[in-house]
């Protein structure tokens, strides 16, 4: 399969050179060629199947210059051997009304990125192999919370890579902040940034197409790649879940062969819901995708007006992971609409960069509208959501997930569709235990930890002991940098000064 960008159509390439770029040299994404199709023989397989089984399938689909061995060993790393809990990357809990949640943060830093991140090292070391030449690798990370930590515990300590992760100063909640400052590792760097997640990934973005960058980094024979979702090996394993959710409700007899399911997807830069979309162009039985915002409602109002516009103020919520205003993930999905249409593409983004918005044409907004819903919650509904859902269903959510429940409950009742749904649950509640306790009608102490151990009294659950080991942890990363100084530290930290 080839891949090609989507500011200039003309390109293409394999897999391993997509995904040891990250990003294409004129500031496009990568995106297949075409999709592949699938069929109902081929999904009923998956049913059968183990979650590792069911990645390395779909994966073969869309990365046929890896090796079957090479798919083989990079899934078994990431999914066996006690990687997530219980061996179960991505299980479903059964909500009794036909709702569903996707839990998907089993694994090591508690929060659904971790799927897509203990693979995507494992598809990069063998990609840059064959398209790099042998040079070194520096990633670059813009935070909005989970990713960060989630990329820094995958590529840790790998050797010919070095990663530096770039996080807003006051966008995180104390436990993501805590988990990324005293990450282990001697090839990992952390910096806070005093600004917002948008003008974190502005900045890498920058530094990706800054020639003057590259080519001091090349001297030292380094490139620079991503582990953010602009790069595809942090996408493509997201697909899998999807697949899998359906799999499981068609095994345990929830659904019939062909039967089409909704998903509710909380998304900020629009990967995850697009790694959805994408298992739908290949053949998943998909109703509707809703697009959960919190209140950074840009999405919400893109679906329902196909006006894109950022000039809008920004919140810091109780739900940071979400705190976008620039999804950069949507422009795969404008590209595919498009048509291919590079060139209408990329006038869309330079206008999105000098002038905060654009709009898509007609035949454009109805494609998206037959997809996608697009439904937002404030901080008082999202804590609303919280304390109900744990009043009613004894279910225990973080902030970003009580925003999916919300916004289903909106299509729901401005649809009546009563398709069985996956909610697609992003993040352990402890990763947001003060707004989770407080939200529940319980003071909040000042301490994170005995904030922790409150809400385990409380709703007597159990918390991630990943996170209970963070309380003994020794602070290595306290450094705070404005966006001028980015560029700076990501040379210092190549030539190993920082």
């Amino acid at each position: 399969m080839n891949y090609t960008s989507t500011r200039n159509n003309n390109l293409s390439c394999n897999a391993s050179h997509a995904i040891a770029s990250g990003l294409s040299q004129e500031g496009g994404l990568f995106v297949p060629k075409e999709f592949p199709k699938v069929g109902e023989e081929w999904l009923s397989a998956l049913a059968e199947m183990d979650y590792p089984g069911r990645a390395r399938t779909v994966l073969s689909l869309f990365l046929d210059d890896y090796s079957g061995e090479e798919l083989r060993t990079a899934v078994e790393g990431a999914y066996t051997g006690g990687v997530f809990e219980d061996d179960e990357p991505a299980p479903l809990s059964d909500l009794s009304d036909g709702r569903f949640a996707l839990e998907l943060w089993h694994g090591p830093t508690c929060a659904f990125k971790d799927m897509a991140l203990q693979l995507t090292p494992r598809l990069l070391v063998p990609a840059a192999k064959r398209a790099l030449g042998g040079k070194r690798i520096l990633i670059l990370v813009a935070t909005s919370g989970d990713t960060g930590k989630a990329a820094l515990e995958g590529f840790r300590d790998i050797d010919g890579i070095k990663i530096a992760v770039f996080y807003p100063e006051t966008g995180v909640s104390p436990m993501q902040k805590r988990q990324m400052a005293t990450q282990e590792g001697n090839n990992v760097a952390v910096y806070a940034l005093r600004g917002n997640f948008d003008n974190a990934q502005a900045e890498v973005k920058r530094i990706f197409t800054d020639e003057a960058v590259k080519a001091r980094l090349l001297e030292a024979g380094t490139v620079l790649s991503s582990a953010n979702s602009i790069n595809w090996g942090r996408l493509v394993p997201q697909i899998v879940y999807y697949f899998s959710a359906w799999a499981d409700l068609l095994k345990d007899g929830r659904i019939q062969k062909g039967e089409k399911i909704n998903f509710v997807v909380p998304t900020g830069n629009f990967g995850n819901i697009l790694a959805g979309w994408f298992a739908k162009e290949m053949g998943l039985p998909v109703g509707k995708f809703i697009c959960a915002s919190n209140r950074n409602n840009i999405l919400t109002d893109f679906i329902r007006t196909g006006v894109y516009d950022a000039n809008r103020s920004f919140y810091t919520t109780l739900s940071p992971s979400m705190d976008i205003l620039i999804s950069s993930n949507l422009e795969r999905l404008l590209f595919c609409l498009s048509g291919g249409n590079s060139d209408e593409i990329a006038a869309m983004m330079q206008k999105l960069g000098t002038e905060g918005k654009y709009e898509i044409p007609a035949a454009m907004k109805e494609a998206l509208s037959r997809d996608f819903f697009g439904a937002s919650l404030d901080d008082e509904e999202t804590k609303a959501e919280i304390r109900r859902t744990f009043d009613s269903l004894g279910y225990l959510i973080d902030p970003h997930t009580a925003v999916a429940f919300g916004a289903y409950d909106r299509y729901r009742a401005e649809t009546g569709d009563g398709a069985k749904t996956v909610i697609v649950s992003t993040a352990s509640p402890y990763k947001f235990s003060a707004s989770v306790l407080s939200a529940l009608g319980a003071e909040v102490p000042a301490d994170e930890f005995l904030t922790v151990e409150r809400l385990s009294k409380k709703t007597g659950t159990v918390p991630p002991e990943s996170l209970l080991r963070l309380k003994n942890a020794a602070v290595r990363f306290d450094r705070t940098l404005s966006r001028e100084e980015m560029a700076g530290a990501v040379l210092d930290f190549a030539k190993g000064l920082a």
